[in-house]
């Protein structure tokens, strides 16, 4: 098992090479100049070539690339063409709004998700089961920022039972520690803060758990319907075991292996929801500083959120790889 996950964890380099390539030169071949877009469309030719050699992009790609490999290497990201600031830094103060946010919309997608496709398999055919399909259905035919701009409406507008926009009221300051509003102000012991920021984060929460909730509800609801089929559970309630105990210890650890692999590679459509509803909601996380980025053409900050975007997922996929062998004993690495 150790020699396995050495060998995993060596096997990640390459990929994260080849991501750093494709990164690179993609974000290259986004339309438009970023000399251009700093002095406008009137600038005049030898002006735009003077910031196009002060911002390096008058130099082979090639020579670009490498240059751009030493720092990520040093760890550094450089500076943003638009703003002139660090983009590490940058990253660090907006990293823990995403993260905060996409980890509060998992949790609520995987929990919901789940539990109606337990549910709906139990009770198949019945009229929860119908509702509950119809629902998933929906949401995977639902586009993200129509939801959010329907509940923003009815929720935040309307009713004012929600807030529209933003993680804090203005009049709230949190000293922040870790960036992650939530744990700093536990660490701070200022209850009212947290509970404005957890109150902040509900809507958009739960509309990026859209995202992943309705194929949760279908995988679930299919894994399912094939254990309950199988003869251990037969001789589960044989032996007089209680139903509760035969569908979560018997039925549902069983059918959990599809979707945790669902879970990993929904993983993607998170971040890449994260962006849209980051937008919507005034999120300052990374969602809504790659959007204006790639406005603006700012290649350092296009390339740094979807450098770590991806190296999340990656390293995200490694882990539901690895947590195989702890839900079913039987798979074995060589």
């Amino acid at each position: 098992m150790t020699a396995y996950i050495i060998r995993r964890v060596l096997g990640l380099f390459p990929v994260l090479f080849g991501i750093t390539l494709l990164v690179f030169f993609l974000v290259r071949m986004i339309p438009g100049d970023p000399a251009v877009t700093m002095l406008g469309d009137r600038a005049s030719a030898e002006d735009v070539e003077r910031v196009r050699e002060q911002l390096g992009l008058n130099e082979p790609l090639y020579k670009q690339y490498f240059k751009f490999m030493g720092q990520l290497l040093r760890g550094d990201l450089g500076k943003s063409i638009i703003h002139k600031t660090d983009v590490t830094f940058d990253l660090r103060q907006r990293l823990p709004a995403t993260i905060e946010m996409v980890v509060w919309a998992l949790l609520i997608g995987v929990s919901v998700g789940v539990t109606i496709g337990v549910i709906s398999a139990v009770k198949r055919n019945s009229i929860f089961d119908i509702v509950g399909m119809i629902g998933a259905l929906l949401g995977v035919s639902m586009p993200i920022f129509w939801l959010a701009l329907i509940l923003i409406y009815e929720l935040a507008v309307n009713n004012k039972i929600l807030p529209p926009s933003g993680r804090l009221d203005a009049a709230i300051f949190v000293d922040r520690r870790t960036g992650f509003i939530l744990i700093d102000t536990l660490l701070m012991g200022d209850f009212y803060a947290f509970g404005n920021a957890l109150w902040h984060l509900i809507l958009p929460a739960c509309v990026l758990s859209t995202v992943i909730m309705p194929p949760l509800v279908r995988i679930t609801r299919a894994c399912m319907l094939d254990v309950l089929n199988q003869d251990y559970v037969r001789t589960a309630r044989a032996k007089g075991l209680l139903e509760q105990v035969v569908i979560i210890k018997h039925a549902l650890k069983n059918a959990l292996l599809p979707v945790v692999t669902v879970i990993g590679g929904q993983l993607g459509g998170l971040l890449g929801g994260a962006i849209l509803t980051e937008t919507i909601f005034s999120w300052p996380g990374m969602g809504t500083w790659t959007y204006q980025a790639i406005s603006y053409r700012d290649y350092p900050i296009v390339q740094a959120s979807v450098l770590v975007s991806a190296t999340i997922y990656v390293f995200v996929n490694l882990g539901v790889d690895l947590l195989y062998t702890v839900l079913d004993p039987r798979v074995r690495y060589t």
